[in-house]
């Protein structure tokens, strides 16, 4: 057994982050919990501070650690996933020498030129930019819903069909991960921090606002059920379906055809592997990665509002304009060191870590708080959810579906080029029935069970008087990123819930950061080559100045929407990438066996009644 990435920058790093950490940590503890050790005298600045450094220093500690080589298949994994570690001198020649100059220069001139734009002209560009969103969504909604329901068809027929059996890699290829680690990585990079953002808040404001199609009078019992069902909706199996469709065409014709690991692998079977390198693919891979860092900036900056509403909350300080540029600032060299590091590294462990607090914070909202009535809503919900999924997938009731769902469609198709990759890049020895099980089923539930228990414990809060959730939002200009304070501080071990949620805010958003910065730093990087150490540093900068960007210009919400409105073209391509990969599966994927008989073959045999004696006719 040996370690491996352990240079002597780790090494002091390693001894220096731990007892960071360990001193941070008491007096975030202390602040939490003892407040009145501390006392009123820390301003919000500092507050700030030292939470960033508390969560910074043990995330760091966490990636730099050496890890064996026998604890995954190293030498297993694409080349890509690897990270070139090279000398500080030689970083930047490399780094210009492997990026392909089209990926690279358009996202940077795109993303330079709006700031540009927003700062000169905010109320014409709000406009121009909100006016197009709200067309694209109202005009091509049926397309969006069309495209969901088919991905979730797709991957229905993959699941159960004789194509799940086919092996990514070949018959004799072994996974490059353990479950747990496959699980972990494609859940956290997948959802992002929206889970924390929106778990509070989405069925509230169904439940203030009701969906048409249900009908229900606001903030009325009948409302609860339905609030519940679209949150479900929103974020359940529709959802993660546009990830699969682009992630299992990418990784079939990467580990079985040879093609490169690139979004723009799913025109393989038009373009051949050998046309790959044409304008067309590159275009598709420049239009991931300008949605995939819009994406995640954007998320980083409405973030910040989230964990800086959340220590305002708390110790009742602001933290002045200082606050969100600072913890930007911190996120990201908490994302650029853990994916500099690697995935066997800090990628992989503060996966791990994010999944264990995941679990306990449900654990303990769900032993504190009202269980019966989340058990009732909830089965109400889930019930609703099966028996009217095809109408609700089909719906278009007019501005309210095209501001929720067909937004929600969009925005999930635009991050499916960067999770749908990441997937791929996972999946090397699994069969694409588990890929589809793992990125769908096992997702989504995980997903469901944590909008069940706290949408359904902030409607009970909300509805029962307890609390009253809605109003805070709207003290703080509607903004959700308020919504799960003053829950938590109308339930038991409030502190405690305060604590874990602030944590899972920090590492939701680093897992999903440092996988983009990874994936994009794969996209800008020239064919045949594996992302340097200064690529990712340089993307994960970009990704963390266009956030700084977003709160020194303003126009989140702007951003947001060009993001989105890449859904489109995402949309657009994941029914090309489902008929390419229909029409290979059905010419090359002969004489495999379908889930359905392969459970037939596996129940006893039961003999005819040809096969049996008769009574008093038994053989000697």
């Amino acid at each position: 057994m040996s370690t491996s990435g352990a240079s002597g920058i780790e090494r002091m790093l390693e001894r220096t982050l731990l007892p960071l950490c360990v001193v941070a940590g008491a007096v975030v503890l202390a602040g939490f919990f003892f407040p009145s050790l501390v006392g009123a005298a820390i301003t919000g600045e500092v507050w700030l501070a030292v939470s960033l450094l508390f969560f910074g220093s043990g995330l760091g500690y966490l990636a730099v650690l050496p890890y064996s080589t026998d604890d995954e298949a190293d030498d297993a994994d694409p080349y890509l996933l690897r990270i070139r570690q090279t000398r500080f001198v030689n970083v930047v020649r490399e780094f210009l020498v492997g990026q392909d100059p089209i990926t690279l220069g358009l996202p940077v001139l795109v993303f330079t030129l709006f700031f540009v734009v927003q700062f000169l002209f905010p109320a014409a560009t709000t406009t121009v930019v909100d006016a197009a969103a709200s067309t694209v969504l109202r005009d091509l909604g049926p397309l969006f819903l069309g495209a969901v329901l088919l991905a979730v068809c797709y991957c229905l027929v993959l699941l159960l069909g004789p194509w799940g059996e086919v092996k990514l890699g070949g018959p004799d290829t072994e996974p490059s991960y353990t479950y747990p680690t496959y699980f972990a990585l494609v859940f956290t990079a997948g959802i992002a921090a929206g889970v924390v953002f929106w778990g509070p808040a989405e069925a509230l404001f169904h439940y203030e606002t009701p969906p048409p199609y249900f009908g229900a009078a606001a903030e009325s019992n009948a409302a609860i059920p339905g609030a519940l069902t679209y949150a479900l909706f929103h974020w359940g199996v529709s959802a993660w379906s546009a990830y699969t469709v682009i992630g299992v065409p990418v990784a079939y014709f990467v580990f079985t055809r040879g093609a490169p690991l690139r979004v723009s692998t799913i025109l393989a079977p038009f373009l051949g592997v050998d046309g790959l390198d044409s304008v067309w693919s590159r275009l598709v891979d420049t239009l991931a990665v300008f949605a995939t860092i819009g994406g995640i900036a954007t998320s980083v900056a409405l973030v910040s509002q989230q964990f800086l509403a959340g220590i305002g909350f708390q110790w009742g300080v602001s933290t002045g304009a200082l606050g969100p540029l600072l913890f930007v600032g911190g996120l990201t060299l908490i994302f650029v060191l853990s994916c500099v590091t690697g995935i066997h590294r800090g990628i992989r462990r503060i996966a791990a870590l994010n999944v264990v607090l995941f679990v306990a914070f449900a654990v303990v909202l769900f032993a504190i708080g009202p269980r019966s009535f989340v058990l009732r809503a909830g089965t109400q919900a889930l019930g609703n959810y099966v028996v009217n999924f095809v109408p609700l997938s089909l719906y278009t009731g007019g501005e309210w579906v095209a501001n929720w769902t067909v937004w929600n469609w969009s925005w999930w198709f635009s991050w499916a080029p960067f999770a749908g990759l990441f997937i791929a890049a996972l999946s090397r020895g699994r069969r694409v029935r588990t890929v589809v099980f793992t990125s769908v089923v096992a997702t989504s539930a995980a997903t469901m069970i944590w909008f069940l228990l706290l949408g359904g414990t902030s409607l009970f809060v909300q509805h029962s008087g307890q609390a009253n959730v809605l109003g805070a939002i709207a003290e703080r200009g509607g903004s959700e990123a308020v919504a799960g304070f003053p829950l938590f501080a109308a339930l038991p071990v409030s502190q405690l819930l305060m604590f874990l949620f602030l944590a899972l805010i920090v590492v939701f958003i680093t897992t999903s950061a440092d996988t983009s910065t990874l994936v994009v730093a794969i996209l800008a990087t020239r064919r045949g080559l594996a992302p340097s150490a200064g690529s990712i540093a340089f993307w994960g900068g970009f990704q963390g100045a266009v956030a700084v960007a977003v709160l020194l210009v303003g126009g989140a919400e702007t951003l947001q929407a060009l993001a989105v409105l890449t859904g489109g073209p995402f949309a657009l391509l994941s029914l090309v990438a489902l008929a390419g990969l229909t029409l290979t599966l059905y010419r090359r994927e002969q004489g495999h066996t379908s889930l359905g008989r392969r459970v037939l073959q596996r129940l006893p045999s039961i003999q005819t009644h040809h096969d049996i004696d008769p009574p008093g006719e038994e053989n000697d």
